[in-house]
């Protein structure tokens, strides 16, 4: 940590995690000036015009495709300058939903089922929506998630309980030209597990009025609290090593996020594993943190010291 003096922070972007991207990048930005570390606020379309050899460090507070994909720690590699966070392998890997739970499922990893349609709106002009329907009612029963395979922030992401619902989500939904999972959808409780140099933080169960925790419950709602999940020492060693073994299958390091979902019968399914966590004051991993005692200054430290 002595020898990081100099800190640059790429944030902002066009993804549509922009303002979350921008709140977190000026966290961690006042973070640093408390620590007495120097740092300088970078715009993601900027960067490239940058030389950063000046910089010890790039702290990536971006958030989509600009920041998780892997392209930009791809860039970064190339230009042999250390960043936090995973390496291309490991943020893409996981930033594909559809590769991520074909990784977990390989490690024998506990994931919802899924089906996977590479472009939902050719396979719609081919395919009847009832057809489709039946289809994925069959495989996964009533309640079934619709999501992206790409994408963050739960944008597009839909719960569908019947056709008319189906047909909802396929109106409303932003861009059908990409590809889509559709998930079986398990009733229980939302925890994740933040993950910093190889060591889990406390679970935090995330408890939401709406029917999941989307973009609104993220950043608009007042009525969403984080809280530490009530488990059992052996239930919570058992999510941890879960988050773990997820964060070593996909290739990640550093630091990330694994997200979960326990059903009625306390068993844990992987839902995703986000490697640029949000970083807020309000963000999951620094309220992880703070239920071992950590201030936000001593989070970033953290993932600093991870990074090295």
């Amino acid at each position: 940590m002595e020898s990081i003096k100099n800190i640059a922070i790429i944030y902002g972007g066009s993804s549509a995690e922009r303002e979350v991207s921008i709140e977190s990048g000026e966290g961690i930005f006042n973070g640093l000036s408390k620590m007495g570390i120097n740092s300088t606020l970078i715009e993601y379309a900027d960067f490239k015009k940058i030389s950063l050899g000046n910089f010890d460090m790039v702290f990536i507070a971006l958030h989509g495709h600009e920041g998780e994909s892997g392209e930009l720690q791809k860039v970064l590699s190339d230009r042999n300058i250390k960043y936090t966070g995973s390496s291309f392998k490991g943020c893409s890997q996981t930033w594909n939903k559809r590769i991520c739970k074909e990784i977990l499922l390989e490690n024998h990893i506990s994931t919802p089922k899924w089906i996977s349609v590479s472009n939902l709106e050719t396979d719609l002009k081919s395919n009847s929506v009832e057809g489709l329907y039946q289809k994925l009612k069959s495989e996964m029963g009533e309640e079934i998630f619709m999501k992206p395979s790409e994408d963050g922030s739960s944008i597009d992401i839909f719960k569908i309980e019947s056709k008319g619902s189906f047909m909802n989500a396929i109106n409303d939904c932003i861009n059908l030209n990409r590809e889509f999972i559709f998930e079986e959808a398990i009733s229980g409780k939302e925890i994740t597990v933040g993950i910093i140099n190889n060591k889990c933080l406390p679970p935090v169960e995330i408890q939401t009025n709406n029917i999941f925790y989307n973009y609104e419950a993220k950043y608009l709602s007042n009525e969403t609290s984080l809280i530490e999940a009530d488990l059992s020492e052996e239930k919570k060693e058992e999510i941890q090593q879960m988050a773990l073994n997820a964060f070593h299958a996909c290739g990640c390091k550093s630091w990330a996020r694994v997200d979960f979902l326990q059903d009625n019968n306390g068993n844990f399914f992987v839902i995703e594993i986000n490697t640029a966590p949000g970083m807020t004051s309000h963000s999951l991993v620094p309220k992880a943190g703070s239920f071992l005692g950590l201030s936000y200054e001593e989070v970033l430290k953290n993932i600093i010291n991870a990074s090295l």
